[in-house]
């Protein structure tokens, strides 16, 4: 499997939108690394997670060929990890020879914006075999293209059902773990005893300790202690922390600082990984 990074940042990306602190600044005067647009990640070119409004630029910075995506699984319906509006451009008039139907796959939040947005009127078929929502219960595995994704429930807003993803193909195993603080002990259940090939973890807050609806480098230290106990952690798993905030007062070698002597890989826009 493969997964690439499109876009490492929290919801206001990382310089933010319309921040002047000294972090923000510096991360406009080094550029590289440091300029970090929102959450997106696609899985060997045809799975995509999450769609935010910065989806447009990942497509023509990352060549993502958006028309032959057929897959998304949305994490949670905050708006910079889900921008609807953008999707009704599928239909007709908007885009042309359109190849089959995209299904988004989500949380009970998803389904109920969705239906408000695209299915309001049950007569208008503009939009008909060309985009579709399907609703995902936590816990049941489900087959979606070539994988099987199964929605764990994550810790992070508390008015609505918020998942984290299991994603295996081929005896690959990859935890797909943002936006979410500590575990819920359900997922801790379910987890318990299953080979992770590859971890993609929140670490907003980076160096500052939270927990309750994200992460910072002290949880993450935490959350790999408990995935060891429960044997979930290979000699070879990747662990990859991603989804930056710049209120956590760190620059691209700064965390990748703190992160190197435990073997974790600090993710950024562009970043492919193969496991």
């Amino acid at each position: 499997m493969k997964i690439k990074y499109l876009g490492t940042a929290a919801a206001e990306g990382y310089p933010g939108i319309f921040c002047n602190c000294s972090y923000c600044q510096e991360a406009k005067k080094l550029g590289g690394k440091n300029i970090r647009t929102r959450s997106q990640s696609i899985i060997d070119d045809q799975l995509l997670i999450d769609f935010p409004a910065d989806s447009y630029s990942h497509m023509l910075q990352h060549y993502i060929d958006f028309p032959n995506i057929h897959s998304i699984l949305i994490t949670h319906t905050h708006q910079d990890h889900l921008y609807l509006e953008d999707l009704g451009l599928r239909c007709e008039g908007f885009s042309h020879f359109i190849n089959g139907e995209l299904t988004l796959y989500g949380n009970p939040s998803l389904k109920a914006k969705f239906s408000h947005i695209y299915k309001q009127n049950p007569n208008d078929t503009h939009l008909s075999g060309k985009l579709d929502c399907v609703e995902l219960v936590e816990f049941i595995p489900v087959p979606i293209e070539n994988y099987i994704v199964t929605p764990l429930l994550a810790n992070h807003d508390k008015n609505e059902k918020c998942y984290i993803y299991l994603i295996e193909k081929e005896n690959k195993l990859l935890l797909y773990g943002n936006d979410t603080g500590w575990f819920p002990e359900a997922t801790w259940q379910y987890l318990s005893g299953k080979k992770i090939d590859c971890l993609s973890l929140d670490c907003t807050h980076m160096k500052y300790k939270e927990g309750s609806n994200h992460m910072g480098f002290p949880d993450i230290l935490e959350l790999l202690k408990q995935l060891d106990t429960l044997h979930c952690i290979k000699p070879d798993t990747r662990k990859i922390l991603t989804h930056f905030s710049h209120n956590g007062h760190l620059l691209h070698n700064d965390m990748e600082a703190f992160a190197f002597p435990y073997g974790i890989q600090i993710a950024y826009d562009g970043l492919e990984v193969v496991f």
